[in-house]
């Protein structure tokens, strides 16, 4: 299926052959008809080059704009790995804190028992 700067293409190249044949049809003399379809290529010459820059300047803009959103979404990325980051930091640190007090718990309760058994010596 053809695009719509494809469509747009096909319509003026049918413009321009179907003029074309008009004017070799025509009543004019030659010296006319070329000077008419002379200046018939002209306009259409600028008419596609405005075209062409124009389509140019769109593919810029949207080049740049898909590049913004590139960066936001890398931005966003890199944030969300931060986050999850310091989440993962704070749940070891909490981990190794739980471990050291019950280590120190088991300390003391073995402690306790050492005591126990050297009191009823």
């Amino acid at each position: 299926m053809a695009s719509g700067g494809d469509k747009f293409v096909y319509f003026l190249v049918g413009g321009f052959v179907g003029a074309t044949v008009a004017l070799l049809f025509s009543p004019k003399s030659g010296e006319q008809t070329r000077q008419f379809l002379e200046g018939k290529y002209e306009d259409g010459s600028e008419r596609l080059g405005e075209k062409a820059r124009e389509g140019k300047e769109r593919v810029k803009g949207k080049s740049l704009e898909m590049a913004e959103r590139m960066t936001e979404n890398i931005t966003k990325g890199k944030e969300i790995l931060r986050q999850q980051k310091d989440q993962v930091s704070a749940a070891i640190d909490a981990g190794k804190d739980a471990y050291e007090a019950e280590r120190r718990n088991l300390t003391d309760v073995s402690a306790g028992k050492k005591k126990s058994k050297n009191k009823k010596s």
